[in-house]
């Protein structure tokens, strides 16, 4: 009789153990954050998504082993648009209704992100996108914020930069994306601020692998001073291509969307003394120190030690986005109006674009001081002055 009541009384403890074992939290059962990512890691556009998506494995990997935030786990949830606008669709409403995210990083292009961002609004989930056209954020709608400096302010930074050479009269020419469309119509809305005349005005494919043709039609134009590349696809290297192999040496200005090393490798020597408005990571060794330095020389080191090639803009966006969702977290738990609010809040935080500051009235943050007009010089990226 006592053998079968020690007997029961042990199995009533296992059980017990057991039950404790599988209702206790233990700290590897902490919240995961869920977040989704939207980035052309592959195709045409993937010299922007490609170092973005390394970018924010770097960082996943970082917070985390830090801790996470807030004491939970991060959990990107990649899905790579190839820069297809009706890709980055359907990804957007497969992370927001079966993996129920907060919070959405890219996409990676402006026509991308132009088409999901009412989706975003609509089931109320945070979108920091990658992408540069300023109609992502005007007019300002509740959830949507972006990290790429304003394509207006580029604009202006090119004209500023032709006022000082004297150039009154250009050629423009762009790629036929979401990006190279809001980027003309900045370029044509502005000119005249500036005392510039458009005098040619074309756009190419995407696609093209030969602008022969339309190189010819804009240099038998004798107003033409100047030619404006606006551009994220690899055409904008051929463009640089051939108007050199043409003979034609004429300033050649490239939009913020060139600041990849790899553009200036794929056009060889016609890269040679492209100017174009950049952020201050291409050139973060040249700045006098303090925490802007300290934080792209960071960021810098950490991604060229770890994937062993060069360091881009459009994977700082990224990184930015990460950071600054981040720190809205930490502050406002997950709840995405309390994440709107918290970034709305946000003020002199340095991301590798700049000094963000955000309002309700600015959901990027960046002021045209975000930009610094940068050349090619013996195949590297250099201050213009």
């Amino acid at each position: 009789m006592k053998k079968f009541a020690h007997s029961g009384f042990m199995l009533l403890f296992q059980v017990v153990l057991l039950a404790l074992f599988f209702l206790t939290p233990t700290p590897a059962s902490a919240d995961q954050l869920k977040i989704g990512v939207i980035l052309a890691e592959t195709g045409p556009a993937s010299f922007l998504g490609g170092p973005a998506v390394r970018s924010l494995r770097l960082l996943e990997n970082e917070i985390n082993g830090a801790g996470g935030i807030s004491g939970n786990q991060v959990q990107l949830i990649f899905r790579d648009s190839g820069g297809t606008p009706e890709k980055a669709v359907s990804f957007a409403r497969q992370l927001i209704e079966e993996e129920k995210v907060f919070a959405i990083i890219g996409p990676s292009t402006s026509g991308e992100t132009l088409k999901i961002k009412k989706i975003c609004e609509d089931a109320g989930v945070i979108l920091i996108s990658c992408a540069s056209a300023e109609l992502i954020v005007k007019p300002v709608t509740p959830f949507v914020f972006k990290t790429a400096p304003t394509d207006s302010f580029a604009a202006r930074r090119i004209f500023m930069t032709m006022n000082e050479m004297s150039i009154t009269s250009i050629a423009v020419l762009t790629g036929n994306t979401g990006f190279g469309k809001a980027g003309k119509d900045q370029m044509v809305k502005i000119a005249p601020e500036y005392g510039i005349k458009i005098v040619e005005n074309e756009t190419y494919d995407k696609s093209a692998t030969d602008l022969t043709s339309l190189v010819a039609k804009i240099k038998a134009n004798p107003q033409v001073q100047a030619v404006v590349n606006w551009s994220i696809v690899p055409a904008q290297s051929i463009i640089a291509k051939n108007i050199r192999q043409a003979g034609w040496n004429i300033p050649i200005f490239q939009s913020h969307g060139f600041a990849n090393i790899k553009y200036v490798e794929a056009a060889g020597a016609a890269a040679e003394g492209i100017i174009f408005p950049a952020s201050r990571l291409m050139i973060a060794a040249s700045l006098p120190p303090g925490p802007q330095k300290d934080f792209l020389l960071k960021y810098k080191t950490d991604y060229e030690t770890k994937y062993g090639e060069n360091v881009s803009t459009f994977g700082g966006h990224a990184y930015d986005a990460m950071l600054i969702l981040k720190q809205a977290i930490e502050t406002a738990g997950t709840d995405p109006k309390k994440i709107r609010d918290a970034i709305e809040n946000i003020k002199g935080f340095y991301g590798t674009a700049g000094e963000f500051n955000f309002t309700a009235e600015d959901h990027c943050g960046l002021g045209i001081d975000a930009f610094t007009m940068l050349t090619v010089k013996d195949g590297k990226f250099a201050p213009l002055k």
